[in-house]
């Protein structure tokens, strides 16, 4: 699992962590479970804040996932209840980091999978598309969907993704359920050079041999008083 921990709370570009390496950014809608998702994959259950008030997050917010390894918490877009003037202030610094930062190695970006891109959603997708870096999108609270419906939601996902000339992926993800865990925190391992996850022990198709059966083996075998074996 990812060991995850708090590193800081940037406001300003001149400050962002110069000792860093390679940085993943998190985006999305102020409501689409983006904290949610930070937890769930960090294995940690309030690094990221959530909030009962969506568009509580007003900076970059870095934790440290390796030697030199970042994961970004970027401020939600499209719902924060902010003087026009402060919003402004936080494009900026969105924008500046989303350009500039020769760290960035992508993007991870989540969607409730029950509104899936939405006018704010895609013309995001579309500016970022000219930093010629991957996206890779969460589709959340898939558990909210029947396995049909959610099935249906990744193929036209990935289609849609497709047609905006978009480099990179989409998964079906609930952190309610843990579902997909393991397929993001694997694309984040490969952006951030860290290690593969371990493979999981293969299932040898045999059940282990329950208390009965292994008791009633141990009395078939038993000797008999007066038995010559």
């Amino acid at each position: 699992m990812l060991n995850a921990a708090f590193f800081d709370t940037i406001a300003d570009p001149a400050m962002l962590p110069h000792e860093s390496l390679a940085e993943v950014a998190f985006a999305g809608r102020s409501n689409a479970g983006k904290s949610s998702a930070i937890n769930t994959i960090a294995h940690h259950n309030r690094l990221a804040f959530v909030s009962k008030t969506p568009g509580r997050t007003q900076h970059l917010n870095f934790f440290r996932v390796g030697e030199q390894r970042f994961l970004v918490d970027l401020p939600g877009y499209g719902y924060a209840r902010a003087p026009l003037a402060q919003q402004y202030k936080w494009q900026g610094l969105i924008g500046g980091y989303l350009e500039r930062r020769a760290q960035l190695r992508g993007m991870v970006l989540i969607m409730d999978i029950r509104h899936p891109f939405t006018d704010l959603d895609t013309n995001f997708l579309t500016w970022f598309r000219e930093a010629e870096k991957p996206v890779h999108i969460l589709l959340s609270k898939a558990d909210k969907l029947s396995r049909s419906a959610s099935l249906d939601s990744l193929r036209l996902a990935r289609e849609r993704l497709s047609s905006l000339r978009v480099t990179g992926g989409v998964q079906l993800f609930s952190s309610l359920k843990r579902l997909g865990v393991d397929e993001a925190e694997g694309v984040l391992r490969t952006w951030l050079d860290l290690p593969a996850l371990a493979a999981k022990p293969a299932s040898t198709g045999r059940a282990d041999a329950s208390p009965r059966a292994t008791t009633s083996t141990t009395q078939r075998t038993k000797k008999k008083p007066g038995s010559r074996g």
